[in-house]
């Protein structure tokens, strides 16, 4: 099962990093999604698939019994869920709101901000 997993792993890993390279800004922020998902997946195959039991202590026991599954990788990536997941939405935002106030997405036409104090006041000119 690591073996399949790990192409898996590597599989996403090849495609966030192409997604990296491109020049739309959607591209970029699903490439930062899916790298984020892929390294969830790493910590996951790196701690082991072993586990048959729950991670509880028994009454009267002092240690986790050996067949137990190691919680640590589960609440680091449960963790990097929700950071990933706040990542996603605010990107998503940010490139709505740049798409809304340049008309493109194109990464390699936003290269200054200068003219977009000329748009903002032109948009608040015309919302009043």
């Amino acid at each position: 099962m690591e073996i399949v997993m790990s192409f898996v792993i590597g599989v996403c890993y090849a495609s966030a990093i192409f997604l990296l390279l491109q020049k739309r800004l959607l591209q970029i922020i699903i490439g930062i999604s899916l790298l984020g998902h892929a390294t969830n997946l790493l910590i996951f195959v790196t701690s082991g698939l072993h586990g048959t039991t729950l991670p509880i202590i028994a009454k009267g026991a002092e240690i986790l019994p050996a067949t137990a599954v190691d919680p640590l990788p589960q609440a680091l990536v449960l963790t990097a869920i929700v950071i990933g997941l706040a990542l996603f939405g605010f990107s998503l935002a940010l490139a709505y709101r740049c798409v809304a106030v340049l008309g493109h997405d194109d990464i390699d036409r936003i290269t200054h901000t200068d003219s977009l104090d000329d748009t903002i006041a032109l948009s608040k000119n015309n919302i009043s």
